[in-house]
């Protein structure tokens, strides 16, 4: 049984830093493309950054590019979000998930992601 759980959602005024972990158990870790995604109200679910089985790859897309970092330790079998100069409209229900099938270089569409963490809360206040 996967389970994922994220921690270190919270308050951060514009411009402050934060780091997101996700402790994932069920599976063998290393075989797996993980990604975050984050969800604002009345908005769909969009990825924020994905990162390869092995590490060696990593998306982001250009509304956080140079200002988030996913990184993952396969010993520990976690995944990180750094996220620095952080923006209001960066508020939203973060979560960590992990690819359906083994082996995938990097997956940055939600349907190719089959666990989802229960979410972790972020707001950035102006």
């Amino acid at each position: 049984q996967v389970q994922l759980a994220e921690s270190g959602g919270g308050l951060v005024q514009a411009g402050g830093s934060l780091r997101l972990s996700c402790a994932a158990s069920g599976r063998i870790f290393s075989a797996y493309a993980m990604g975050w995604f984050r969800q604002a109200p009345g908005k769909e679910r969009e990825v924020v950054a994905a990162i390869s089985w092995s590490g060696e790859s990593t998306y982001y897309p250009g509304s956080v590019k140079g200002r988030f970092t996913i990184s993952r330790d396969n010993f520990k079998n976690t995944v990180d979000l750094q996220m620095t100069s952080l923006k209001p409209e960066d508020t939203a229900v973060y979560f960590c998930a992990q690819a359906t099938v083994p082996g995938a270089t990097l997956l940055t569409d939600k349907t190719s992601f089959g666990f989802w963490g229960q979410g972790t809360q972020v707001t950035v206040s102006s």
